[in-house]
């Protein structure tokens, strides 16, 4: 019996690689440079502890100083990090990870009197150390943003103990990411007598979309029998990773665990409260999507395992590597020349890492750090959608680029709220791009139905995991303990309120919220969501308002984190306080399924 196997690493050509080496060239300096760190933290609390306020130049130098040590701190990190990802069944890495990881933590204990300490002085004397002081007015919003959590900060010594925790509290992710990506195996599909295909987490969606039924439904039982078989494992995890997100919000004096997730960005609760509200409401034109896939599938009954299929038959084409880049490159034309040129030189400088192979962590990401190249994880295998994936990523790595260009390391990242958007905006000039340039009749009913996918899978979907993450921390903060019954009921029936009676019930979905690893950092599925209205009002600015809503675009993608995101997006055109952009979104499906409709008809 024949079986289609990964390549390991070391087969995959190197200029399909990432140019990791660029950012430690060599690694024997690593041990050095951790133990150096650890001494400048030693030496910082030594010297800065009890002083800070003490006069502006002392605030400052406290300031740089700070920077110094995690920006140094970062660069290890990160690198350990994504050499982890090239294969996670590699010890070394996850070695040199976890001692990067210790060293966090220590650092984080060390450093832990300096936002007590700031917080414990007069607010308009430190205020009015931003005027005494030239240099001190780099930190002014981070000042300003530090005395609006005066509330939630506790004293120096409780603030040491839970940095030294940092560690210990992110062990159910960890432990769900190993167990996610290294450990947990998946039946392979058969094909044919004799042919079968892998089944793993870059592949199952490919699989999903297969024209042949009994293929997807193999994937779909594959994939959610191997999370049933651990449902109580993964249930422990999940239970323990939201009770932590409860404990700390109620020691930080934070009225629920949803409000201390939206504190950061300092994001309104209505703003995560209107998108639900406004998803919920358009439900009824989800379910008339679901209904028109059922009717073109023919299917008397259709199930999950339905969903993900084109519903438009075109002739199967490969896009290697190089076409999908050509494509992005005549894509993103309305951001501008400079955008182009700098995301062309990312392309040469290697910032990509193209192909899947053994261990290597599924899906894919922009990562790197304020001094590094914003590096792109990929796992490519030549499809349309996967054209979609480098633009995605790339919109957050080119947002970084921008950012780290014009910020200082202090504002040097971007919040994920803002972050969706970059990516997302590049998507949607694809897509856009893509349909004007369609003649074939048959192709653009296939473009139409792949839109309508996305906001499905983004705008619909990510709302849904938002519903569910809200539902498993309310049970928490009530005194509940999360059962894996109790988890895989309230997601069915989520899953059921969303798709409609068109999708015929099962005993598997429902497994479904055990596999997605976003759970795992809550309240965070929402900015897709967000995100994605939002760029789908700016995408249209673009396309509609030329250079100068280019140029506004541009401007946004530089402030990184120098002001809160609802005032970041305001710079674009766009006020995510109010459920304008999310109805706007909304129409733009609407006026798409209506077309889509009409054509197929």
């Amino acid at each position: 019996m024949s079986s289609k196997k990964l390549k390991t690493r070391d087969c995959i050509d190197n200029k399909y690689k990432w140019n990791i080496e660029a950012m430690i060239p060599d690694e024997s300096v690593i041990d050095d440079e951790l133990r150096a760190i650890g001494n400048m933290a030693e030496e910082y609390m030594k010297h800065f502890a009890g002083h800070i306020t003490e006069s502006a130049e002392m605030l400052h130098d406290a300031f740089a100083h700070k920077d110094e040590i995690w920006r140094r701190l970062e660069m290890i990190y990160v690198y350990a990090h994504m050499r982890r990802d090239e294969n996670n069944a590699e010890s070394r890495y996850q070695g040199m990870t976890d001692k990067a990881m210790s060293v966090i933590a220590s650092v984080s204990a060390a450093l832990s009197f300096f936002t007590p300490e700031l917080l414990a002085a007069d607010s308009d004397r430190i205020l009015g150390f931003i005027e005494e002081n030239e240099d001190l007015k780099t930190y002014e919003f981070a000042i300003k943003y530090t005395l609006r959590q005066k509330k939630h900060v506790l004293s120096e010594s409780e603030e040491a103990i839970l940095a030294q925790m940092g560690e210990i509290t992110h062990a159910t992710n960890d432990t769900f990411t190993m167990l996610n990506n290294a450990d947990l195996k998946f039946r392979p599909v058969k094909t044919g007598k004799d042919k079968e295909i892998e089944v793993t987490h870059g592949s199952y969606i490919r699989l999903m979309e297969s024209k042949n039924r009994t293929v997807r439904k193999q994937a779909y039982n594959s994939m959610y029998d191997s999370y049933k078989g651990m449902i109580n494992t993964v249930s422990t995890l999940y239970n323990y990773n939201t009770k932590t997100d409860v404990v700390n919000a109620r020691i930080r004096n934070f009225d629920s665990a949803r409000q201390a997730a939206l504190s950061g960005d300092n994001v309104p609760m209505k703003v995560y409260d209107n998108l639900v509200k406004v998803v919920n409401e358009n439900l009824p034109n989800l379910h008339r999507y679901t209904q028109l896939r059922k009717d073109l599938l023919g299917l008397k009954k259709m199930y999950m395992y339905d969903m993900y299929v084109p519903l438009i038959k075109i002739p199967e084409k490969n896009i290697p590597f190089e076409d999908g880049l050509d494509i992005m490159r005549e894509a993103l034309k309305p951001l501008g020349d400079d955008y182009i040129a700098k995301m062309n030189t990312g392309i040469e400088q290697g910032w990509i890492d193209v192909y899947e192979n053994q261990g290597k962590t599924s899906g894919a990401y922009s990562f790197g750090c304020y001094d590094s190249y914003p590096y792109i994880l990929l796992n490519y295998t030549d499809t349309l959608k996967d054209v979609f994936t480098i633009v995605h990523e790339m919109g957050h790595s080119m947002h970084s680029r921008y950012t780290r260009d014009e910020q200082p390391y202090i504002y040097g990242s971007h919040s994920i709220f803002t972050a969706e958007v970059a990516s997302t905006v590049n998507e949607s000039l694809l897509m856009n791009y893509l349909l004007n340039k369609e003649t074939d009749k048959n192709m653009r009913k296939y473009l139409l139905n792949m839109y309508l996918e996305e906001f499905r899978t983004t705008l619909f979907r990510q709302t849904m995991f938002a519903e569910f993450e809200d539902l498993t921390h309310k049970a928490i903060e009530s005194g509940n303990v999360l059962t894996g019954q109790w988890m895989c009921e309230q997601y069915d029936e989520l899953n059921r309120k969303y798709y409609g009676s068109a999708v015929e019930p099962d005993d598997t979905i429902r497994y479904e919220w055990a596999r997605i690893p976003h759970f795992y950092n809550a309240f965070y599925v929402y900015k897709y969501a967000t995100g994605y209205s939002a760029a789908t009002v700016i995408s249209n600015k673009i396309l509609n308002g030329g250079k100068r809503a280019a140029n506004a675009y541009i401007k946004f993608l530089k402030t990184g984190e120098s002001d809160y995101p609802i005032e970041l997006l305001k710079i674009a055109g766009v006020d995510m306080s109010k459920p304008k952009p999310i109805r706007q979104a909304m129409d733009t499906f609407n006026t798409l399924l209506d077309e889509f409709e009409e054509l197929v008809k």
